[in-house]
């Protein structure tokens, strides 16, 4: 079976994504398939990184970030994109990343050339992008172009049951299949643990993540326990709002501020973290995701501190039962810090924490997802 994946970000940036369709592309090549992979460039300085799979990249803009992210760069991405799957050699089946508007591409070019293809919609940008400030208008096209593109598929594959729900919900009817979302256990091994004063935030921090409540939280928690560092390792749109409050509460020299760093890089730091922070913010359209950071954390042995609504909570709750997994949080300050309290009263020991690495490596294994994938693939390419 010859497999082709369309992303705009692939291995080696730092992203689940990244992890998630190198994953993919692993347990297809294990299995014998050819996988062509049509991504984007990487940044500079960031060779294309494969196991075997043909990873073809193009020029395209980037953010002041670096990151493929905005309606330019977009453009920038699925314009090329059109003639090279066009005139790609036919793949059995195609396997799409968002945004939707690489689901309309692929729609259109799958649908001239009889490709079936399989969408992954870990979860709605449509519903995300209502938290953003953007006009009704913005939002109304973006539905459309996501509703067109999640139609046209043979088969979609998410995260979990609540997108199902939601998928219904916006009345997309075709075959869903939960595949679930796991850690990259090769990128995230135990990490040896270091003892330091340290709460770690590592991944991207948009508006449906509210991770400013962090910063009021740490301030709170700093009045009985000072000398303590929370650091931020990423960058999202709301960057700007933690930066603005931790100096409104006078505590800019207790959060540090790092770039996004390849996987490997940022085991060290949840090794050295008595626990890293997750937030999804509560009264919103997004209620239904998963903070998918969590499972990075817990594959290193790095208990986790997860505050608001979702499947998360169940996840956290369900690994405490067996492992020592972390604390669980409304979205408060006051209940945050207090979280943050009994962690740092009680760290987890050395044994904790493998043992907490050795069972997410049993049940929330990366390669456990990217081999339900991967038949989903090869039962999408049979039927044609």
């Amino acid at each position: 079976m010859r497999v082709t994946i369309v992303s705009r970000i692939y291995r080696p940036e730092p992203s689940a994504a990244s992890l998630y369709l190198g994953a993919v592309a692993d347990e297809l090549l294990a299995e014998g398939h050819e996988v062509d992979v049509l991504t984007a460039a990487p940044p500079k300085g960031s060779p294309p990184v494969t196991s075997g799979e043909r990873v073809r990249t193009f020029p395209v803009l980037r953010d002041a970030k670096g990151y493929v992210r905005g309606y330019l760069p977009y453009m920038s991405f699925d314009i090329p994109l059109a003639f090279r799957l066009l005139f790609n050699r036919r793949p059995d089946v195609v396997f799409m990343e968002p945004p939707p508007t690489t689901g309309v591409v692929v729609r259109v070019v799958c649908a001239l050339r009889r490709i079936p293809y399989v969408y992954d919609a870990a979860d709605i940008w449509s519903d995300a992008s209502q938290l953003e400030p953007v006009s009704p208008l913005v939002i109304r096209v973006l539905r459309a172009f996501e509703k067109f593109g999640l139609r046209g598929a043979a088969h979609i594959v998410t995260v979990s049951q609540g997108v199902v729900d939601r998928l219904r919900a916006l009345g997309v009817t075709n075959p869903v299949t939960v595949t679930g979302f796991g850690a990259d256990t090769s990128e995230f091994p135990f990490a040896e643990p270091a003892d330091e004063k340290l709460f770690v935030y590592a991944g991207s921090y948009s508006s449906f993540h509210g991770a400013d409540v962090l910063v009021d939280a740490f301030a709170q928690f700093l009045r009985t326990h000072p000398g303590y560092t929370l650091r931020f390792i990423g960058n999202g749109a709301e960057q700007p709002r933690v930066q603005e409050r931790a100096a409104a509460l006078g505590i800019t020299d207790r959060i540090e501020y790092l770039e996004p760093i390849p996987p490997t890089a940022l085991g060290p730091h949840l090794g050295a973290a008595v626990a890293s922070l997750a937030t999804i913010k509560p009264h919103t359209i997004y209620e239904y995701a998963y903070a998918s950071k969590v499972f990075s954390s817990l594959s290193a042995g790095c208990p986790v501190l997860f505050a608001g609504p979702g499947p998360t909570n169940d996840l956290v709750h369900s690994a405490n039962e067996s492992v020592r997994a972390g604390e669980v949080s409304v979205y408060g300050p006051a209940e945050i810090a207090d979280a943050m309290r009994r962690l740092a009263d009680a760290p987890a020991t050395r044994d904790e924490r493998l043992a907490l690495s050795t069972f997410t490596a049993r049940t929330h294994s990366m390669a456990a997802v990217a081999r339900r994938v991967a038949a989903i693939l090869r039962d999408t390419a049979r039927r044609g």
